[in-house]
């Protein structure tokens, strides 16, 4: 039977970005609006809008914000510029991102008014930042098969997309295909995750649920949180059997806050499915 609970009671602005740390055991998450980071209960204000991250180490992470990506230390707080990120546009924000197989980490920006086509995605790769997907939207469902391909949305458009990576440094190459096309519907892609049956996990914006997929693109199963404008699934947990998934409360009327008080909250699923630790980014 699978079980619904709240992770953590904090009412998010904007929640995103959660990632279990393999070696800490614990989740870490971001409310971008309210610029703070989560680390298990504990918290660190953050000067800039901050919205992923990816583990170095058991101590430190690489942390994307506006116009930066920083070796952000998770006990003191204390922080070191790595690389700059689209740092010439300072009208775009960093949004969805995760680290891939290769040791690498790939961040989207967008536009700070969610602007046509201001954003892109990018991919830092041991010490640089390349530009892989250019004039997206608001970029999304950011993650990284063990077939061998990553997944993005521009949740806009309403399309999940495959592209096939190089096998020796997790480039792209060839162009993309569509991996689950939601246009037509209401639903609309926001983050995602696979797990380790090669199962794309995505959070719906405005639907209040986790859908899995398959690589054929089918649905498999789904699951709901309370709370309606669901962001971003990671999966955690000693078995890594939990899909951890971050809610926004942003934009929501204060009437219907009233209703639904679990918005903004981060929740814990237990599923039946199993994902994988989240690979390391190296420097």
């Amino acid at each position: 039977m699978t079980t619904t609970r709240v992770h953590d009671q904090t009412v998010c602005l904007l929640g995103e970005g959660p990632l279990w740390h393999p070696e800490r055991g614990e989740l870490l998450w971001f409310d971008i609006l309210g610029r703070t980071l989560f680390v298990g209960e504990s918290r660190h204000r953050l000067t800039e809008l901050s919205s992923a991250a990816g583990w170095i180490d058991r101590d430190t992470v690489l942390l994307a914000q506006k116009g930066a990506l920083l070796r952000f230390n998770l006990d003191t707080g204390a922080s070191e510029r790595i690389a700059g990120l689209d740092e010439a546009n300072p009208a775009v924000r960093s949004n969805d991102g995760r680290a891939d197989p290769w040791g690498g980490f790939w961040i989207g920006t967008m536009g700070l008014k969610a602007e046509k086509e201001a954003g892109a995605i990018w991919r830092y790769y041991r010490g640089r930042v390349h530009k892989v997907v250019p004039r997206v939207t608001i970029p999304n469902a950011i993650a990284f098969s063990n077939a061998g391909y990553a997944s993005w949305a521009d949740t806009p458009e309403q399309v999940v997309w495959r592209q096939p990576l190089a096998d020796q440094d997790g480039f792209p190459q060839g162009e993309p295909s569509v991996h689950v096309d939601f246009r037509g519907t209401d639903l609309h892609p926001d983050g995602a995750v696979f797990d380790s049956e090669g199962i794309l996990w995505i959070a719906f914006w405005g639907a209040g649920k986790v859908a899995g997929f398959g690589p054929d693109g089918r649905q498999v199963a789904e699951f709901t949180v309370p709370a309606r404008q669901s962001t971003c699934p990671a999966w955690g947990g000693p078995e890594f059997s939990t899909l951890f998934v971050t809610t926004a409360a942003a934009g929501i009327p204060q009437d219907e806050l009233a209703v639904t008080p679990e918005s903004g909250r981060t929740f814990a699923v237990e599923t039946g499915f199993r994902g994988l630790p989240e690979p390391k980014v190296i420097l």
